[in-house]
C-alpha cells in the first residue's frame, strides 16, 4: 500500500505541482467580498486543480515544440531552487490570509477575524483538488484508450486527435446534458416550491382595490412568494404621513406571478388591465419595475419611492423566473429582457394615448437581472416621439450591453466604478456616496445607475481570465481592498465565487444596495415636489433603523 501511494505521488508532474501551488497561493489573496474558510477552501481547491492543468498543458506544449530541456545536474538545481521559492511564497500567502480578509471586512464595517483558519482551508483545498485532478486523469486515460483502439485503423496522430475529441464530447455531454440539466431541474423544482411558500401572516387582501383580492383580475394563489410579500408590504398611508408630515395616499402596487399566466405577453396584458382597474394611471408617478430572478423587488428601492411622493405612486411588475439572478443569468438571461419588453410595451402603448398634462410621469426600475431587462425594454426609436421621464437601475449585471457600452465610452479620467458619461444631462452614476448633485442641469429624461465597486454581479466577466479589469485601476472604490490584485484565471475564479454570496454582506456593499443610495437616486430622477434636505435625512434615518429583508 505504501509503495502504491509512493508510485502515485511520483506520477504527478513536477511542473504541474509548482504551477498548482502558485495558483493556490494567489487564490488566498482578497477578492471583492470576504469569504469564510469553507468557501475559501473550495475556491483554492479549484485553483489548485486548474493550476495543475495549466502546468501540464504548458509542459506538453514545451515538449511538443521539442525545445531544449536543462541537463540532469542543472535540472536538479533548478528544481530545488523552484521548490524553495514556491514554498516561501505559499507560506507567506497563507500567513497573510487573515490580514487580507480583514482588509475587506474593515471596509464593509464587519467585525475583524482572529483567524481565517488557514489549515482548514488547505485541507479542504487539497482534498477537492485531488478529486478534481483524479477526474482529469480519468479523462486523459479515456482519451488514450479511445485513440489506442483507433490506431488499428488510422495513423497515430489522427487517432490521438479523434480519441481526445471523442473524450471531450463525452465529458461535455455528461456535464451539460446530464449533470448540469439534473442540477438545473433540481434547482428549478426547489425554487418553485419555495416560490409557493408564504408566511402565515401574509394573508389575502380584503380591500377590493388591492391586487390579489376577490375583485382583482390576478388570483392571489398564483402570485408567488416574492410577489405576495411585495403586495402585502410597503408603507401605509399613515406611515408615509408620519415621515413627510403631510397628507398622504395609499401607494398602488400591481404584481403578476409566473403562474398567473403562461407567457410573458399574457402576464403583461393582465398587469395592464389590473393597473387600470386599481387606478394606477391616475397617480402622479408610475414605475414599470422588473424584478430580480426570484421575482423579488427590493423594499429599499420601492418603499423609498413611495415615501418621497407621499404615496401618490403606482408600481407594476411581472415575474419571469423562480431562480436567483446569478443562476438565471447563467442559464437564460433572455427571460428578464423578454418580460421587461412585454410589460413596458403594453404599459407605454396605453400611457402615450393619455393626455400629457394629466397622465403620470413614467419611469423604469430594475435591480440586478431586472436592470438587464429594464435598460433595454424602452427601445429608443419607440420613445423618441413621446419620451418617458427616466429610470433608476441598480447593480447592472455583467451581460448588460447598454451599461457596458456606456462604461467603455466614459469620459476620460473617470473610473469604471463611478464613470461620467458625456455632459451628464441624461445619464449619471452614483455609489455609496451621492455623486448625482453636481450642479449641472438635467435634461428632460433623467437616468441613474447605482453601482458599488464591490459588487461581483457588476464586475464579473469571462475576460477576467486574461485581462486586468479597469475597475482595478489606480482609483479604486472605497469598498474594495487595496490589496486586491489581478492574477490570470485566479481572479476570474475569485469573483465567480463571490457571485452566490453577493448579498451576504451589510447594506451598502456588494450586491446589497442601501436605501440611502436609492433615496438619492429617486430624488435626482423624479424630483419630488416640495421635498427638503431635512426630509431626506429623516427618511434615510428611518430606513437605517429598520431591517431590510434580502431576497
Amino acid at each position: 500500500m505504501k509503495q502504491r501511494l509512493a508510485n502515485y505521488w511520483d506520477s504527478f508532474s513536477f511542473v504541474g505541482l509548482i504551477v498548482a501551488t502558485l495558483f493556490f497561493a494567489a487564490s488566498l489573496t482578497p477578492s471583492l467580498l470576504p469569504r469564510n474558510y469553507w468557501v475559501q477552501g473550495i475556491l483554492s481547491g479549484f485553483s489548485l486543480a486548474i493550476g495543475y492543468g495549466v502546468g501540464i498543458a504548458a509542459l506538453t506544449l514545451y515538449r511538443f515544440f521539442e525545445l531544449r530541456e536543462p541537463s540532469g545536474k542543472m535540472q536538479q538545481i533548478a528544481k530545488r531552487l523552484t521548490v524553495a521559492s514556491v514554498a516561501v511564497v505559499s507560506v507567506a500567502f497563507v500567513w497573510r490570509m487573515t490580514f487580507w480578509q480583514n482588509s475587506i471586512r474593515e471596509r464593509m464595517e464587519m467585525p475583524r477575524l482572529e483567524t481565517a483558519y488557514p489549515y482548514r482551508v488547505a485541507l479542504i483545498a487539497v482534498v477537492l483538488a485531488v478529486i478534481l485532478i483524479a477526474g482529469g486523469r480519468l479523462f486523459v486515460r479515456c482519451g488514450h484508450f479511445i485513440s489506442g483502439k483507433l490506431q488499428r485503423v488510422m495513423p497515430r496522430r489522427v487517432a490521438h486527435a479523434f480519441g481526445f475529441t471523442t473524450a471531450i464530447l463525452l465529458v461535455l455531454f455528461l456535464t451539460n446534458d446530464v449533470i448540469a440539466v439534473g442540477l438545473l431541474r433540481s434547482a428549478d423544482a426547489f425554487f418553485l416550491n419555495l416560490d409557493q411558500l408564504v408566511d402565515d401572516d401574509t394573508g389575502k387582501p380584503t380591500d377590493p382595490m388591492l391586487t390579489g383580492s376577490e375583485s382583482s383580475l390576478v388570483t392571489w394563489e398564483t402570485i408567488g412568494r416574492q410577489g405576495k410579500e411585495f403586495l402585502s408590504g410597503g408603507p401605509t398611508k399613515a406611515e408615509i404621513a408620519a415621515v413627510t408630515e403631510d397628507e398622504a395616499m395609499r401607494p398602488i402596487r400591481v404584481y403578476v406571478g409566473m403562474r398567473s399566466r403562461p407567457t410573458a405577453q399574457e402576464r403583461a396584458e393582465l398587469a395592464l388591465r389590473e393597473l387600470k382597474r386599481v387606478g394606477g394611471f391616475e397617480r402622479s408617478v408610475l414605475i414599470v419595475a422588473t424584478p430580480t430572478g426570484t421575482g423579488w423587488l427590493d423594499p429599499s428601492a420601492v418603499d423609498s419611492l413611495e415615501y418621497l411622493h407621499g404615496g401618490d405612486s403606482a408600481i407594476v411588475s411581472t415575474q419571469y423566473s423562480y431562480l436567483p439572478s446569478w443562476i438565471t443569468i447563467l442559464v437564460d438571461p433572455r427571460r428578464s429582457i423578454e418580460s421587461a419588453e412585454a410589460l413596458f410595451e403594453v404599459v407605454y402603448s396605453y400611457w402615450k394615448t393619455l393626455p400629457k398634462d394629466t397622465r403620470p410621469k413614467l419611469y423604469l426600475h430594475g435591480l440586478s437581472l431586472g436592470s438587464l431587462g429594464s435598460e433595454v425594454s424602452a427601445d429608443l426609436f419607440t420613445i423618441f416621439e413621446d419620451p418617458i421621464n427616466g429610470a433608476v437601475w441598480s447593480g447592472p449585471p455583467f451581460p448588460s450591453q447598454n451599461w457596458k457600452l456606456i462604461v467603455q465610452n466614459r469620459n476620460e479620467g473617470t473610473p469604471a466604478w463611478l464613470p461620467e458619461f458625456r455632459d451628464r444631462r441624461i445619464l449619471r452614476f452614483t455609489s455609496q456616496r451621492n455623486a448625482l448633485d453636481t450642479g449641472a442641469p438635467w435634461g428632460p429624461m433623467r437616468c441613474v445607475y447605482v453601482q458599488y465597486a464591490s459588487d461581483p454581479m457588476v464586475w464579473f466577466s469571462p475576460d477576467l481570465a486574461w485581462n486586468r479589469p479597469d475597475w482595478l485601476g489606480d482609483r479604486r472604490g472605497p469598498d474594495v481592498s487595496p490589496h486586491l490584485r489581478w492574477y490570470p484565471l485566479v481572479t476570474l475564479l475569485q469573483v465567480a465565487f463571490d457571485l452566490p454570496v453577493a448579498t451576504a454582506v451589510p447594506l451598502g456593499y456588494g450586491h446589497n444596495y442601501s436605501p440611502s443610495s436609492y433615496i438619492d437616486a429617486w430624488i435626482a430622477v423624479t424630483d419630488p415636489k416640495g421635498w427638503t434636505e431635512d426630509q431626506t435625512e429623516a427618511l434615510k434615518a428611518m430606513f437605517e433603523s429598520r431591517e431590510t429583508p434580502k431576497p
